[in-house]
């Protein structure tokens, strides 16, 4: 998928390699030795390694690093003064030698250049402020704010990196990529900001200000401290509908400042905007919905905030993963020369090498021992090393010593844990010595050289001499070193070689992920040190005073934890600047969480990505697997084989005169007689042969084994028909037998043969036309048509193997059924064929037909409710009926049992009722185990027998008692699984669970890694922190004797920085002094060591554990929980989302295309959500109403109204409230708004009118929204209260949606978006089946647990809505740690009474909460929401297409759907097949013809057209798919079964078509030798009657002409074939006579005009033929052969002035020069036309009559 966009690597010439690093000077005469210095090498690595020197210089200079070394601020002001210098001279050598201006390598010309000049001179104003502050110290204090200046010389680390961004590739193409790339990022952030502003605007006007605080009674408002809250501070609601105060309270609205309250909130659309974005970083959201439930209706709040999480930050959010992803893949083929190649795997001492067979040219693997022995060891040594036996041993001896570690455990409680600890280290000191044995071993056998060959090796030697050296006791045992002895660990890949090969997939080459981690380390880096310039000049603000302090902020941040408490003190900190400070936390906080963390999540994806030689192979054996289906039954079927035969016996009794005859089998004999219908047969024989009297007796059929149950009697036809079939099948298997061997011979067999008549017959010319337009479909790369090869793989012959397994194992299935009567009968006692059976069969697979064919045209017709064909009706009622129990059972809590109501019961009753009968239908229709589509075939019906089993058994039970952490409880948690008979009922939910299942392996792999991480720092942190975590509770004391008694204790209710009563201080309670543990972790073992690192994968607790290290061991040591994260969080969990995202691909089909694949299958996605523009076209007719047209569709017309919608969106940025005062004049400017788009919708309705204007769906929701605000319009100036403010809102923010359909990008997204959702409803279905099936275990398990510090009020499992609310908090990783925790209370922290019942109790269970929360967070938000990401990234390419990736751009697009809307004028989304021509002849661009050279691909086009839809109407669709099958090359982007099949199209097609015209052109032919005949027999026949008309010299007389010399009597009967002349009539007409128009008179009217020539047909010069005279200026075809063939037609009326019109002579002068001047017309007009036709050839054949 990422190599959509990759290319070859061309090298590029000498002028093309661009280097980002700094330009090297060319030589020239006229330059300094001086200058040429600079060039060298060691100057430029010289002056990179000050810039390094420099940064460090400036993290070292802070108020408060010089406070506590003085030293420093010295140090570093010669450390610049002399970094200044050095600049200062290369910048002035540089000028000398570059120029300043003049010249195109002029110093201020280069980029780089002036970036150093820039840097030079900050280093000068920090230079000025550091003498300042030496000189006058005091003076500095007051003013240092200034050091803010100093903030952009950080960015001098640019310098020492950019020597590393190379790329062979020339400049512009450079920029083109930057800059495409910040254009989608701009496109996507934008889409960002839009749904964030929607928000936005509907949190002002939905919650507005919530200032309502609980306080005492009689407090004044004006006047509140912080003892006057209550504990803890709660919100309130005024009314009746949030929460409601305590006695003793009051609810008053405080008014406060936003530093003193905090800066999130709802109180307009500024402050709404700050609250969506930190809510859509899922970091403190839930706090801000619960207190909005507390200040409002609760239903608001729910609403609200779960859609906000659903739409920003699970999917516009992941639509930056699409973005880095795509655009990573641009950069990926320009860095890989930087990069490198991965590294083969090889394996213990050998490596496989590919290498070509010089006999048989093919590839092979060659092992090759490139470690030769070069010890000095014996060969017994060098046997042993080689031996397998030797690595399992030093494996096991690593897995022993991993265990060891694992052992180790402290108890803070005891003294005596030193000599635990001496015997530990005996233990290590013995495995130490061992491995260095192992080591020395190796080298002795190798050779030093050769041992240090292989990179394993290397690593194994580091950590023995590293281990040894932490070996010594006294000063190294416990220290960092520590690290390297767990580092063991490691090792253990090496004992499975699918971990250790996933494992070098991943991370290699290792430059790739490295370059990232060195980018990020460097980002965070400059960054914190720009934060620690900008905020260190704060007193006493600890976040930014020295760097390491700034690291770990920006650190934080990165990590999304608690980065929102960092942003919020820095901005009270910054007083009115706080704006300012906010914009620059949140543009970092988006570019490090959006940007670097989806980059590590395209690295990832890009090594899992397979090269492109792999994928065709891969697709070879897929497709191969594919084929070759399992032909063996499953077990439960094949138990039948281990019993003798017993096929079913028939007997035929023998007649007096006939020989015994044999028992015959029952399904022979069934196929061909049958004792109902072979009786009356026999009898009608043997009554013509016999008379009456001798007729003997007919026997019957004895059936002499067990019952069977025939079917009822067919008819003669019916038997006919099965022997025919029976024939039929019997042709089958031979022919396709005989195919199948004769394709292995050779080609000449029938394969062969099929297949050389399936390959298309190109024509050569059209080959060459179609390479020579490849530039125009193929973006510049020129391809060629390859045709197949005969070693490609043959499709049929790989369907016929498929089709060959079927019927064989088809064929093990019936001789199961013949051979064994029990077999496929459910329960062993229902028959087989027994019309029970087929009753319960008939209900079990009743369902809706999507497909019904329509009774009057015979079509299939697909339904419009295909929803209801997803399942068959039973599975429907037993749909409702599951989710009817799931609602009665989300009523039930601890207090409210099944067992104890009556009305929960009932439903528990009916589920149990209907889903014994779904059972027992299912079971006696398809069997239980042993029948082929027995109900306990898969797991989906194992969990279905199990739900009912523990349903049933539930039921009949019902316990009255169910004591805590007892078999009766797990039960009730068994019985919650009932949601999940939903995902197996439904199928799509089920491929769903299905494709999980397939990618287990490389989950479990991630796991293992992640696992054998955290076993490291585990061991590493038990070793250093094991029972040094413990403290007293009383922060005073710090020594464990003095941790004795009672101390007042500070509680803090609020974050609001109210300030405390100055007599009474801050609320304090008693309590007792206790030295222990942290509650939620500690290091005393490897077991609660792992779970605490387990809960910091998720970025959640590790700011905890790292203020504790911190506090009990050092500010050093905290660097141990910061590698963690790095690596853990940051690297590891991005392997979970490209292992998912990877294996999404991989079960969908798209991670085995290759490029040209790829882009077809985003292509085809693209085509399918194209639709017609829905634009009429403009009125001509109508002057006014184009007028209108003109306005709307002008751009200004656009802009304005797109500016109208901010506008009124704009009103909304404060709360509607009728008590405001400005609430009625920004309704009224809202009012005025709305009208203005009245008017809009009007003027588009006389533009479009109201039928066009109603085909486009945006101008139906526009004229919906528009009715809406009339209706507000009116309401407004009636009532104007808060309800009629509230609809106004409504109809605002549906106004505000349209701008998505105003611009481009936003529309392009916004489809994104959904067709994301659609194609992620059954994965969001299944995400809510599994949160409800956990909320049901949760109210069983922890429903009756007391609050603690996160469970309380709003968080608890107390019913089913609130642990619903509870677990999507968890979903988003919101404190899932603490309320974990908090369910794993036990005593003496909480009551465990001594009754039966664990509703009496309100401890938790720890191992159940362990299990619960850990397994439903990774499954959850692990491997479900990266689905979303997944199918986003997917949908993604339907955006991110360009003209350089895309087979067809969204300009051939828009140019195809212009077109469609000038042909489909009508808007009906298609047009008669016929007007396909028209389309094509109309087309620009890739999608348009040369109808010079492409006269042939149009006619294939239009008959392709005419042929799959048979001649009925087309969509646009349909046309659309066609032009994109004609403009890509097929044999490079479509797959091979499909690629057979449009051959096999397009072969016929071809052949068609060419019948057709040459038929045509046979047409043409017969028709031109007609027409000359005619027109000879015209010329003779006009003449004679001129000639006649002359000597006559009168009126001509009414006479009836049949053909012949003279004229005949009027009653003499005429020729056949000629008719009367028009001129022969009596009357005023009198006189006239016309000639007979010929065959080309008669469709004169008729003549294309568009193109003359393809009205006449060419002829070849070589043939000598010549083609039909057309018509021209009425001019008649005459000829001097008779008319006695030309068919009767009426005569069309003659033109004025033509050769055809006969007028009267009234001299016999004037008639004969007419008569000369006619004839001497027609004979240069005949001469001229013969001549033009002589000069035809024989490819200007007449296909005029080939129509379409």
């Amino acid at each position: 998928m990422l190599n959509r966009k990759q290319s070859i690597l061309v090298p590029l010439p000498d002028g093309y390699a661009t280097d980002y690093a700094d330009e090297v000077l060319i030589e020239s005469a006229g330059v300094n030795k001086v200058i040429d210095l600079i060039n060298k090498n060691y100057v430029r690595r010289g002056l990179r390694v000050f810039a390094l020197i420099s940064l460090i210089s400036v993290c070292c200079n802070t108020p408060k690093t010089f406070e506590q070394a003085p030293k420093l601020l010295y140090i570093t002001f010669a450390t610049d003064a002399l970094i200044t210098v050095l600049y200062t001279t290369e910048m002035i050598l540089k000028m000398i030698g570059r120029g300043l201006l003049k010249g195109e390598n002029a110093y201020l010309r280069d980029r780089w250049c002036q970036f150093d000049a820039i840097m030079l001179l900050f280093h000068y104003v920090s230079l000025g402020l550091h003498l300042f502050q030496i000189i006058h110290p005091v003076i500095y204090a007051a003013h240092a704010y200034l050091s803010i200046l100093r903030a952009p010389r950080p960015l001098i680390m640019i310098r020492f990196i950019r020597v590393f961004l190379k790329f062979q590739l020339p400049k512009s193409r450079i920029n083109q990529i930057f800059k495409r790339s910040g254009q989608q990022i701009y496109n996507v952030t934008l889409f960002f900001l839009f749904f964030m502003s929607l928000y936005g605007l509907i949190g002002v006007q939905f919650f507005g200000p919530l200032e309502s605080h609980c306080i005492r009674n009689g407090t004044n408002p004006e006047n509140v401290t912080y003892n006057d809250l209550a504990i803890p501070d709660a919100f309130c609601s005024r009314r009746n509908d949030g929460y409601q105060c305590p006695y003793g309270m009051q609810c008053v609205d405080l008014r406060l400042t936003k530093d003193v309250r905090g800066f999130n909130g709802f109180d307009e659309f500024a402050t709404s905007f700050f609250t969506v974005y930190q809510s859509a970083s899922m970091e403190g959201w839930s706090f801000v919905m619960y207190r909005t439930m507390d200040c409002l209706p609760s239903w608001r709040s729910v609403i609200y905030f779960f859609s906000l999480i659903f739409f920003l930050a699970w999917l516009v959010r992941n639509v930056f993963i699409a973005v880095i992803t795509e655009t990573f893949a641009e950069f990926r083929v320009h860095f890989q020369q930087m990069w490198g190649n991965r590294a083969p795997l090889s394996d213990g001492m050998s490596q496989q090498v590919i290498v070509i067979d010089e006999a048989t040219g093919k590839w092979r693997m060659e092992t090759v021992d490139e470690h030769k022995p070069k010890g000095s060891a014996p060969e017994i040594c060098q046997s042993i090393l080689r031996s397998n036996y030797f690595h399992l041993g030093i494996l096991m001896l690593v897995f022993v010593n991993a265990i060891t570690s694992a052992s180790v455990h402290f108890k803070h409680d005891e003294q005596d844990w030193r000599s635990y600890e001496r015997i530990f280290y005996v233990v290590e000191l013995v495995f130490t010595i061992l491995f260095d044995l192992e080591v020395m071993f190796k080298i002795w056998c190798l050779g030093f050289k050769g041992y240090l060959k292989r990179f394993a090796h290397k690593f194994e030697l580091f950590l023995a001499i590293m281990t040894t050296i932490h070996a010594e006791p006294t000063r190294m045992y416990h220290s960092q070193l520590t690290y390297f002895q767990v580092l063991r660990c490691v090792r253990l890949i090496k004992a499975s070689p699918m971990l250790e090969g996933f494992v070098h997939k991943i991370f290699g080459p290792g430059r790739k992920l490295g370059s990232l981690i060195v980018f990020t380390l460097c980002l965070l880096v400059i960054t914190s040190c720009i934060s620690m310039q900008l905020f260190c000049y704060i007193s006493g603000f600890a976040r930014f005073e020295t760097f390491p302090d700034a690291f770990m902020s920006m650190f934080q941040i990165l990590t999304q934890e608690g980065w929102i408490d960092v942003m919020d003190e820095t901005m009270q900190q910054a007083g009115r600047f706080s704006p300012v400070v906010a914009f620059y936390f949140i543009l970092y906080h988006l570019f490090a969480t959006l940007i670097i963390l989806s980059l590590f999540v395209a690295v990832i994806l890009d090594n899992l990505e397979l090269e492109e030689d792999m994928k065709k192979i891969k697709q070879m054996r897929m497709r191969e697997q594919s084929v070759g289906t399992k032909e063996k039954l499953p077990y439960r079927l094949r138990v039948f084989t281990k019993f003798p035969d017993r096929p079913q016996m028939v007997k035929l009794p023998r007649m007096p005169s006939e020989f015994p005859i044999p028992k015959i089998r029952e399904s022979f004999m069934r196929q061909f007689v049958s004792q109902e219908i072979d009786e009356p047969l026999i009898s009608h024989e043997m009554v013509s042969l016999t008379p009456a009297r001798t007729l003997p007796r007919i026997p019957h059929i004895e059936i002499v084994s067990t019952k069977i149950d025939y079917r009822p009697p067919p008819t003669p036809n019916d038997i006919q028909a099965s022997l025919q079939a029976l024939i039929r099948d019997a042709y089958k298997r031979r022919n396709m037998m005989n195919d199948a061997e004769l394709s292995a011979r050779g080609n000449g067999g029938l394969l062969g043969r099929d297949r050389a008549r399936s390959v298309r017959r190109v024509d050569t010319n059209m080959t060459k036309s179609k390479v020579a337009q490849e530039h125009v479909r193929e973006n510049g790369e020129v391809g060629f048509s390859i045709s197949r090869r005969e070693h490609d793989v043959d499709i049929k012959l790989l369907q016929q193997k498929k089709l060959q397994a079927e019927i064989r194992r088809n064929q093990q299935e019936e001789d199961l059924r013949e051979n064994h009567p029990k077999f496929d009968t459910p329960l062993f006692f229902v028959g087989r064929e027994s019309r029970f059976r087929k009753f319960c069969q008939t209900v079990v697979y009743a369902r809706y037909e999507i497909m019904r064919r329509d009774p009057v045209t015979g079509k299939e017709v697909k339904s419009s409710y295909k929803v209801l064909g997803l399942v068959t009706y039973l599975d429907w009622v037993m749909i409702l009926v599951t989710v009817l129990s799931c609602i009665s059972m989300s009523f039930e809590t601890p207090y409210r049992r099944v067992m104890n109501t009556p009305s929960l019961q009932i439903a528990e009753y009916g589920f149990v009722v209907f889903m014994g009968i779904e059972m027992m239908l299912k079971i006696l229709a398809d069997g239980l185990l042993f029948t082929p589509k027995a109900v306990i075939r898969d797991a989906g019906g194992i969990l279905d027998l199990f739900i009912f089993t523990i349903s049933l058994v539930f039921l009949s039970w019902m316990p009255q008692e169910v004591p805590e952490q007892s078999s009766v409880q797990f039960l009730m948690v068994l019985r919650c699984l009932r949601p999940l008979r939903i995902f197996i009922l439904v199928p799509h939910m089920r491929k769903v669970v299905i494709e999980l299942c397939r990618g287990f392996k490389e989950i479990f792999l991630v796991s293992s890694l992640l696992v054998i991480l955290m076993f490291m720092f585990a061991s590493f942190g038990v070793q250093l922190f094991g029972g040094k975590m413990a403290r007293c509770t009383d922060p005073e004391i710090t020594e464990r004797e003095k941790c004795v008694g009672v101390f007042w204790r500070k509680i803090y209710i609020s974050k609001m920085k109210i300030p405390p009563d100055p007599n009474a201080g801050l609320p304090r309670m008693l309590v007792p002094r206790v030295w222990a543990n942290p509650r939620n972790f500690h290091f005393d073992d490897v077991g609660m060591a792992m779970l605490a690192l387990f809960e910091i994968l998720s970025f959640k607790g590790w700011l905890e554990i790292r203020d504790t290290i911190i506090l009990r061991m050092g500010l050093a040591h905290s660097l141990y929980v910061h590698i963690y994260v790095f690596l853990g969080s940051m690297i590891g969990l991005t392997l979970f989302v490209g292992v998912v995202i990877a294996n999404y691909n991989e079960n969908n089909g798209t991670a085995l295309l290759t490029v040209d694949q790829r882009r077809w299958c985003d292509l085809k996605k693209r085509l399918k959500i194209a639709q017609p523009l829905h634009l009429p076209s403009r009125p001509a007719h109508n002057l006014f109403r184009s007028f209108v047209y003109d306005i709307t569709q002008n751009i200004y017309f656009k802009r304005f109204t797109a500016v109208l919608v901010l506008v009124t969106s704009g009103l909304l940025c404060s709360t509607w409230v009728i008590s405001e005062s400005y609430t009625v004049t920004l309704t009224t400017i809202s009012v005025v708004c709305n009208f203005l788009f009245v008017c809009e919708c009007a003027m588009k309705l006389i533009a479009f009118s109201p039928h066009g204007y109603w085909q486009s769906r945006r101008n139906r929701y526009e004229l919906f929204v528009t009715v809406l605000g009339v209706f507000w319009i009116v309401a407004h100036f009636i009532w104007m209260n808060d309800y009629t403010n509230a609809f106004g809102f409504c109809v605002t923010i549906l106004r505000f949606t349209t701008i998505s359909g105003k611009h481009a990008t936003l529309k392009m997204l916004m489809l994104t978006v959904g067709v994301s959702m659609v194609k992620s409803f059954f994965i969001i279905l299944w995400m809510f089946l599994l949160i409800l099936f956990y909320a049901f275990a949760g109210v069983v398990l922890f429903g009756c647990v007391k609050w603690g510090d996160n469970l309380g009020r709003h968080a608890n499992f107390q019913n089913a809505p609130r642990a619903i609310g509870v677990l999507f908090r968890i979903v988003t990783g919101e404190d899932w740690n603490r309320i974990m925790h908090d369910c794993m209370v036990t005593p003496p922290f909480c009551t465990r009474t001594h009754g039966n019942n664990f509703w009496d109790a309100d401890c938790g269970n720890w191992t159940a909460a362990l299990i619960y929360f850990c397994s439903f967070y990774v499954v959850i938000t692990y491997i479900v929401l990266n689905l979303l990401v997944a199918i986003i990234i997917e949908n993604f390419s339907l955006f991110y297409s360009n003209e350089e990736d895309a087979l067809l751009s969204y300009a051939d697009l828009r140019n195809f759907q212009f077109t469609w809307n000038i042909v489909d004028k009508e808007q009906k989304g298609f047009i008669p097949v016929r007007r396909v021509k028209f389309i094509l002849r109309l087309l620009k661009g890739r999608l348009g013809l040369d109808f010079a050279k492409d006269r042939l691909f149009l006619k294939h086009m239009c008959y392709e057209m005419e042929r799959l839809h048979s001649g009925a109407d087309v969509t646009f669709h349909d046309v659309l798919n066609m032009l994109s099958h004609r403009s890509v090359d097929t044999h490079k982007h479509l797959q091979f079964e499909d690629l057979l099949a449009r051959e096999e199209l397009e072969y016929q097609i071809e052949e068609e078509v060419a019948k057709s015209t040459i038929r045509s052109w046979l047409d043409s032919k017969i028709r031109k030798i007609r027409n000359k005949q005619k027109g000879q027999q015209s010329l003779m026949h006009s003449l004679r009657q001129q000639n006649e008309a002359l000597l006559i010299n009168g009126p001509v007389e009414r006479t009836s002409s049949s053909g012949g010399e003279d004229a005949k009597p009027e009653g003499r009967r005429r020729k056949t074939g000629v008719t009367e002349r028009a001129g022969s009539i009596s009357g005023p007409a009198a006189g006239k006579r016309f000639l007979q128009p010929s065959r080309s008179d008669a469709q004169e009217p008729q003549v294309y005009v568009e193109n003359p020539r393809e009205s006449r047909a060419g002829s070849s010069k070589r043939r000598g033929t010549r083609g039909p005279i057309p018509a021209q200026k009425g001019l008649a075809d005459v000829t001097e052969l008779s008319e006695k063939d030309t068919p009767s037609q009426p005569a069309p009326k003659p033109i004025e002035g033509s050769i055809g019109e006969e007028k009267v002579p009234m001299e016999l002068d004037e008639s004969r020069k007419a008569l000369a001047e006619s004839v001497r017309a027609i004979h240069e007009w005949y001469e001229k036309e013969m001549q033009n036709m002589m000069g035809e050839t024989d490819s200007d054949y007449d296909d005029s009559n080939y129509d379409y």
